[in-house]
């Protein structure tokens, strides 16, 4: 008799044990009776009636994400591919609306997705899409909400991470980028010329300025030597014209003297004879004389016509 009780009270253990039954921390367990809703069970430790009551599903409560790829074409003929990614979860109080109401949330999701992009896309050109995309996913987020709230789900955000286009229209980008920067740097690098050129004609101006000053320095210190030159002579007994002669021969000799003194020197001058320099002075004594002559005609001529 006691090995015909052994089965019964294995079977009695079991049907014990799988009245217990344990749900997870942010999981929802369904429970049927008799293919009927009787309740919903959340995280811990549960129990059920042996083969009446039995687990038809479970949901997480967790946030999930999906990722949705959509290609469509922009107000100006472009074709681009987008993915948004949906972040949505189960609503506590809604488990039953998300288990029986739908069966394949993934495909409603990515229809509304679909719908909505392909709905404000083409409203927009390339460039905006790139600016815009916030908008693109909250007007995808606002559609999603209202549509899926019945159904016991909560959007929690929409974000469009990426926006490709297709492959010759981004190398056309990339060129017009390239050629907008190539043309800034082009303008840099006229404006460094132009500043360039302003400030290396200001210091060649600068630098002949100085330059005609040292010039002029230089005359007026000579006329100033050459005036105390004259004046010692006159103190001698030399007349004004003989000494100027005198000093430019001396002029003609120290030429010479600092020409000798340069062995590498191609300079040939003039007459180089060694009368020349008594000559010189001949001639420009007689040139002075005759200058003074004729201006002291000038003069008597002027006195008499104003007589």
């Amino acid at each position: 008799m006691s090995f015909i009780f052994i089965p019964i009270i294995f079977i009695a253990l079991f049907i014990l044990i799988s009245s217990f039954f344990v749900v997870k921390q942010q999981t929802a367990a369904i429970i049927e009776r008799f293919g009927k809703f009787q309740s919903i069970r959340h995280s811990g430790l549960q129990i059920k009636i042996p083969l009446v009551d039995r687990i038809a599903g479970k949901l997480s409560l967790k946030i999930q994400q999906l990722d949705v790829i959509i290609e469509t074409k922009t107000l100006d003929d472009v074709f681009v591919r987008l993915k948004v990614s949906v972040q949505y979860k189960v609503i506590r109080e809604k488990v039953y609306d998300a288990f029986y109401k739908l069966d394949y949330p993934h495909d409603q999701i990515t229809s509304y997705v679909f719908d909505v992009v392909r709905a404000e896309v083409p409203k927009m050109k390339l460039d905006d899409v790139f600016v815009k995309k916030d908008d693109i996913a909250i007007a995808v987020k606002a559609e999603l909400n209202d549509a899926m709230q019945n159904y016991g789900y909560d959007i929690i955000k929409t974000l469009v991470t990426d926006i490709d286009p297709d492959a010759q229209v981004k190398e056309a980008m990339n060129r017009i980028n390239a050629s907008e920067r190539e043309k800034i740097a082009a303008q840099f690098e006229g404006d460094a010329a132009r500043i360039l050129i302003v400030e290396k004609a200001k210091a060649e101006a600068e630098s002949k300025r100085l330059q005609g000053q040292g010039i002029a320095d230089q005359r007026r210190e000579i006329a100033r030597g050459l005036e105390e030159s004259v004046e010692v002579l006159n103190k001698v007994g030399i007349n004004s014209q003989e000494a100027s002669a005198l000093i430019v021969v001396t002029q003609h000799y120290d030429t010479l003297q600092s020409i000798g003194q340069e062995t590498n020197s191609n300079l040939i001058l003039l007459p180089n004879s060694p009368q020349a320099g008594s000559q010189m002075l001949n001639d420009m004594v007689a040139s002075f004389t005759a200058s003074n002559q004729i201006g002291e005609a000038m003069k008597n001529a002027k006195k008499k016509e104003d007589k």
